[in-house]
């Protein structure tokens, strides 16, 4: 397929990012090309719209970003088995070698060699975007377009919970950006007794009610330590999901984790953080774990299944579906937090359609 079509281009290395016009990706044999229907906007793509240090140090412009889609195959490559024109589908986005040790013995997600789509190379803020057959997840035919959009963030969510057995115990959630909202819900879906939502943001406080949470602490009305502290016969919370990157509240996660509890971390943090190794982690028995991206693909299994049997709902979180020109409203919602999930939908997107 040739021609050009409309992208999201983070053309210069500086704020903000551009709709251009840029060339249709051609596949390789082992590659398929997807047009996409959905898009939605994720924190990672926000620190590349806002240019901060760390996409500063990430990632080459020009190129088009986005990573978080689904679409219809429209094209395969001679190689290709298991996908066909037509498919509805969405794909893991990281890229992976297939070669090293982490490859070889099951542990894709942390691949040497790992290129993220639209991180480090061209993503799907497009009307069409290529990614190899291994990549690809197929969808119900009856999945809601947005919802399939966000089933690759969602897997960060189930990750990072489902990384510590959290049946029968106390969880806290700090952040509530869409990750974490998505986490409240597996969170509860996976037997924790209570769960902690903790941010600053009352509109995404809001959200985290819906979402199913025990308890809604206001960091700029409660000091979430001692709220949770109050709240679990002064032990603190058995495991935190660490999701704002924000180095008061990662410092506040470690103080407010029970004794031998354990913390898992998916949050980007912009520059390096302080903490109190000593007296907040070997002390006190904790185990830090850092998440990154989903297990390929025992991670997207989850996530249908979740899905499908109708064990967690997702709608709430998406909160404004936008036509896809309008991407720098969506842009500007999320960096105002006014929002959940942002969507943005191409003109054409009905299935079918070409």
């Amino acid at each position: 397929m040739c021609g050009t079509m409309k992208a999201i281009v983070k053309k210069e290395s500086a704020y903000g990012a551009v709709l251009a016009e840029m060339p249709i990706p051609e596949i390789n044999e082992h590659e398929v090309l997807i047009q996409v229907k959905a898009t939605s906007i994720c924190g990672t793509d926000v620190h590349i719209y806002n240019w901060d240090d760390w996409a500063k140090k990430r990632v080459k412009a020009p190129y088009i970003f986005g990573h978080e889609f689904t679409g219809e195959i429209v094209k395969v490559g001679q190689q290709v088995t298991r996908a066909k024109v037509g498919d509805f589908v969405s794909a893991e986005t990281h890229i992976v070698c297939n070669q090293c040790y982490m490859c070889l013995t099951g542990q894709q997600h942390l691949c040497h060699e790992t290129k993220i789509l639209g991180v480090d190379i061209d993503g799907c803020f497009a009307e069409y975007v290529k990614v190899p057959e291994q990549n690809v997840w197929h969808h119900p035919v009856d999945m809601p377009e947005e919802i399939a959009s966000i089933q690759e963030p969602l897997g960060n969510a189930v990750h990072t919970v489902l990384h510590t057995s959290v049946s029968g115990k106390s969880v806290a959630i700090f952040g509530c950006g869409p990750i974490g909202l998505m986490a409240i819900a597996v969170a509860k879906a996976s037997g924790a007794i209570r769960v902690f939502a903790i941010d600053k943001n009352e509109y995404r406080l809001k959200l985290a009610d819906k979402m199913g949470a025990d308890h809604i602490i206001d960091v700029g009305k409660d000091d979430p330590v001692t709220f949770i502290k109050q709240h679990t016969r002064m032990e603190g919370a058995d495991v935190i999901c660490e999701m704002s990157g924000h180095p008061r509240a990662i410092n506040q996660a470690l103080e407010a984790c029970a004794n031998g509890g354990k913390i898992n971390i998916l949050s980007l943090p912009e520059r390096p953080v302080t903490i109190d190794i000593t007296n907040h982690i070997v002390f006190r028995g904790l185990t830090v774990q850092g998440i990154t991206g989903r297990k390929m693909f025992e991670t997207w299994h989850q996530v249908s299944e979740l899905l499908k049997t109708n064990t967690i709902d997702v709608k709430p979180v998406v909160t404004h579906t936008l036509p896809f020109e309008d991407f720098e409203k969506g842009f500007e919602l999320m960096r105002n937090g006014t929002c959940g999930k942002v969507v943005l939908m191409m003109p054409s997107h009905e299935r079918g359609k070409k």
